[in-house]
């Protein structure tokens, strides 16, 4: 059985309050394995490529701009099942409910910005991790 990949972002919240490191701790103390990473200011291009099942949505704009408001870092992460398990590891998409013991429930809180800024994004499937690693990491 071939191991899962799956990108992980840890967004400009994340690097700003520099918890890239717990992140990535977390990541590894679940058992998984750092493929790739690399630190970058993701342009607008980029973000549309990412984003592009929102596009024309109300919170499409305010993501795109905090997106872009700092350097992100970008992960792929494998391991058998690792699709789920971080996306159980992260918790709840809003911090104010996901569960102590997550990423989003033990880092993050509500901001009160537009957009909820949650520290981290995990792909949701398979073929969401393959279209999204070849965005970040077009060489993987």
């Amino acid at each position: 059985m071939s191991a899962e990949k799956t990108l992980i972002l840890v967004k400009p919240d994340g690097v700003r309050r520099g918890l890239t490191g717990e992140v990535i701790s977390r990541i590894e103390s679940k058992g998984y394995s750092i493929e790739a990473l690399r630190m970058l200011n993701a342009d607008r291009a980029l973000l549309e490529k990412h984003y592009a099942e929102h596009a024309g949505k109300p919170f499409y704009e305010p993501l795109v701009e905090f997106m872009m408001s700092g350097p992100i870092v970008a992960i792929v992460a494998t391991g058998n099942r690792v699709i789920e398990g971080f996306r159980s590891l992260a918790g709840a998409t809003d911090p104010t409910v996901a569960a102590p013991g997550t990423i989003r429930g033990d880092l993050a809180r509500d901001q009160g910005t537009k957009v909820v800024q949650n520290i981290v994004h995990g792909s949701d499937s398979p073929e969401s991790a393959a279209r999204e690693i070849s965005i970040f990491f077009p060489t993987n």
